[in-house]
């Protein structure tokens, strides 16, 4: 056999193994995939486990629902069993850290099981595509670990954004900050008293990213906001910043990532480990029910 049949040979031996790796399977319940890269070796994902991984969601029509790449957030999801035969979750359990796959599920199957009606962009009879590509697999105590170190990077990652905006905005003597990291500049400090745990207040706002750009604002729909502080209802540097204000105040907050949507931050809004600016006044509150206290220990003989 000469160089020139053994090139061919190996040129086809190449094509069909690529032309096999990316067929279109089907499993025994009936999940059509396609896998683009797998590693044997790599670790398999088990249920429990947490997954990280960029998704393209695309409806029959090939137009992008979802792309975790522009958005810069990969999804974060726990393993489950699948909730019906040929679902998305069947898929991830075929995948390790690292592979990359397409699935194609029925959507009238998929809606019909989420008890939904089917979108307007979402054809009857039509398939949604998931492409993914997995980032990582961690046991939740993995997972936690691994948030709890990068949050403390963060954290001094923030602290020094932080310090840069406040210089560039002739802010370094105005503003006050706190032990959590959360800094604020008040334009009108207010009278009476201070909003605690459980109480009802009434709050307009303005958010912003550093750069400037509204994501959000109460004063678009033309009402404040009403709720309940202290409770976890909304992100931490809000609890914090609020039950920090007087009646009437206005202030501006200077909230670090870790005390506002984190590392995931808010898809098409807000993007991961973003500081956070919020023009936020106080205009009312009132006195709610505190958090129940819970019961003494019965004393031991």
């Amino acid at each position: 056999m000469n160089l020139k049949t053994i090139g061919y040979v190996l040129g086809i031996t190449i094509l069909a193994t690529a032309c096999d790796k990316y067929k279109t399977k089907v499993t025994e319940s009936g999940l059509k995939y396609q896998i683009f890269e797998h590693d044997e070796a790599a670790r398999k994902a088990k249920l429990g486990d947490i997954m990280s991984f960029h998704l393209v969601l695309k409806n029959g029509a090939d137009s992008t629902l979802r792309d975790t790449y522009k958005d810069k957030t990969p999804v974060k999801l726990v393993l489950q069993a699948p909730p019906f035969k040929g679902s998305f979750e069947e898929g991830l359990a075929m995948l390790a850290a690292g592979d990359s796959a397409k699935f194609f599920i029925n959507a009238d199957t998929l809606f019909a099981k989420m008890m939904q009606p089917l979108p307007p962009m979402i054809k009857k009879g039509s398939e949604i595509t998931f492409t993914v590509k997995v980032l990582s697999v961690l046991t939740s105590e993995e997972f936690q670990k691994s948030q709890s170190e990068a949050g403390v990077k963060q954290k001094a990652i923030d602290e020094k954004v932080i310090q840069e905006y406040l210089t560039k905005n002739n802010l370094t003597a105005k503003a006050q900050h706190t032990a959590s990291g959360l800094y604020y500049v008040d334009d009108v400090v207010g009278t009476g008293i201070a909003p605690t745990q459980g109480d009802n207040v009434k709050v307009h706002y303005t958010g912003k990213l550093l750069d400037g750009k509204v994501f959000d604002s109460s004063k678009n729909a033309g009402k404040p906001i009403d709720f309940q502080v202290g409770v976890g209802m909304v992100i931490p540097g809000w609890e914090e910043g609020i039950m920090l204000m007087k009646k009437g105040g206005k202030r501006t907050l200077i909230i670090p990532s870790g005390l506002a949507y984190g590392v995931d931050g808010s898809p098409g809004a807000i993007p991961g480990n973003s500081v956070l600016l919020f023009d936020v006044e106080l205009i009312d509150f009132t006195k709610g029910a505190k958090p129940a206290t819970p019961p003494m220990p019965a004393p031991t003989k």
